[in-house]
């Protein structure tokens, strides 16, 4: 379980190659989201099995790493995917969702970083999930503008 759990947490492994391994993380979803759009019935699946998925792996990994680990990279790709999803599969708001995800996940405003205190797997993925629907609500107001016609 421990080899599944440290998979998961990892992002098939992309919390041990670089460094930077959050952006890593967010840089690589952007590009299977742009070169593999779903449907949104198929995202918000996608989107609940990584968040319990990555709940349960870092609570499990931050026994053996310690709490929030640079390692612990899924909760990157999960608030990645809550800034990109249900919205129009473009270039140009991958990038924009990109940039805004890492600057609230970095910086941690307006709240981001009391999320991160809460216990377990859930303090590792509530601040990206957090930073996920800040970046996702200003992407969301700025395709309504541009694209849905709101």
């Amino acid at each position: 379980m421990r080899a599944i759990a440290s998979f998961i947490a990892t992002a098939g492994g992309i919390g041990f190659l670089v460094k930077g391994g959050g952006t890593a993380a967010a840089v690589v979803l952007c590009i299977a989201w742009y070169f593999f759009p779903m449907g949104y019935a198929t995202q918000a699946l996608l989107l609940a099995v990584i968040l319990a998925a990555g709940t349960w792996s870092a609570t499990k990994m931050e026994t053996v790493w310690e709490h929030d680990s640079n390692r612990i990279v899924i909760d990157e790709v999960a608030g990645m995917m809550i800034t990109l999803a249900f919205l129009p599969n473009k270039g140009v708001y991958i990038i924009t969702g990109c940039m805004l995800f890492r600057f609230f996940d970095i910086v941690k405003p307006l709240g981001i970083r009391r999320a991160e205190l809460l216990p377990r797997g859930m303090g590792v993925m509530a601040d990206d999930v957090l930073a996920g629907i800040y970046a996702h609500l200003i992407l969301w107001l700025w395709a309504g503008i541009s694209d849905l016609g709101i």
